[in-house]
């Protein structure tokens, strides 16, 4: 497995990672705990080292079986969490909440789960507007100083707010999704990041599945299925949509290799310093997904795929309303 340096921070990471919310959270039941464990381990084996879970997963849940699959490999893997949701004595999410007092005790809560006594990268989820980011990121400094934390992250946070965090605690990585149905991070983002020497961490790198080409006009989601209430899922989204999916599998054949392969090998391409972090429960998928890495993408590859997207109109927004709202903050 190749490694990759997110940005300037000197955290070191696989050129892969996983991301483990789909285990726990949004997609439909949980995995059952053995079977998680099993996958994350199989991770590890082929030479994963980034792991990437969140206090909200569950909630809770996620941390806990992350914590457990990664125990024995503590020493050789790079864990990154996050903080920045408030939840009622049922566990319910009641909004977010980041303000120091509550980070401190977000971060006892995600060592305890984690069976760690450090996590290696702790993101805030999501800008809090009750917050100055100022204060948000000296109180990640306090932490880090204290050895509890060893780098700070922040997750689908907008550009004025990723340079204030910076100037009081160095931003070690911004996680956020990008992929070739959201481009997005392209305009403002990415350029931002370079200059300010931070990585990228690109989560649903294989657009929530769609890029797989697992999904057809017509196919459902159940309820506990967050694909369900989002706008790029919805049947006439969907068929619109194909037409990416019908293009990547073009490329794909041209090479002998998965659309999923190529959306991933595409990311990679992009710039040294991003290391995107596709989630899956079945292991065939995550060897797919890891194949991936060996694709060398020239550039006379990446103006074709550019080209050909050029043609294509993606339909439906990538997050409902209420979500949307709390993103690019």
């Amino acid at each position: 497995m190749q490694k990759r340096m997110l940005g300037k921070s000197g955290l070191e990471v696989s050129a892969l990672g996983l991301g483990c919310m789909g285990l726990s959270f949004g997609y439909g039941p949980a995995t059952e705990t053995k079977q998680a464990v099993e996958l994350i381990r199989a991770a590890v084996e082929r030479g994963v080292t980034f792991f990437d879970t969140a206090e909200v997963y569950g909630p809770y849940l996620n941390e806990e079986v992350v914590g457990e699959a990664l125990k024995p490999y503590r020493d050789r893997v790079v864990i990154a969490t996050k903080f920045g949701f408030a939840f009622d004595d049922n566990h319910q999410q009641q909004g977010l909440n980041s303000r120091p007092e509550h980070i401190r005790k977000a971060v006892e809560g995600s060592l305890r789960r984690l069976k760690t006594d450090v996590i290696d990268l702790l993101y805030q989820h999501r800008v809090d507007p009750e917050v100055p980011i100022e204060e948000v990121a000296g109180a990640v400094k306090d932490l880090i100083a204290e050895g509890k934390v060893k780098h700070f992250g922040l997750s689908e946070a907008g550009a004025s707010t990723i340079r204030r965090a910076h100037a009081v605690q160095p931003v070690a990585a911004l996680q956020s999704e990008y992929s070739l149905w959201w481009r997005e991070p392209e305009q403002e983002i990415i350029p931002l990041l370079e200059e300010l020497g931070i990585g990228f961490v690109p989560f649903s790198p294989l657009g929530k599945g769609f890029l797989t080409g697992a999904f057809k006009a017509g196919t459902t989601f159940g309820e506990d299925d967050f694909r369900s209430k989002v706008p790029r899922f919805a049947a006439e989204a969907l068929e619109a949509n194909e037409k990416l999916v019908t293009l990547l599998t073009e490329l794909a054949a041209e090479k002998s290799v998965t659309p999923a392969q190529i959306a991933l090998a595409w990311l990679l391409a992009q710039k040294p310093w991003i290391a995107p972090i596709p989630g899956t429960t079945k292991l065939h998928r995550l060897e797919e997904n890891l194949a991936a890495t060996a694709i060398v993408l020239d550039q006379s590859d990446l103006r074709k795929i550019g080209a050909a997207l050029e043609k294509v109109q993606i339909v439906g927004e990538r997050y409902p309303a209420a979500l949307q709202a709390m993103v690019g903050r």
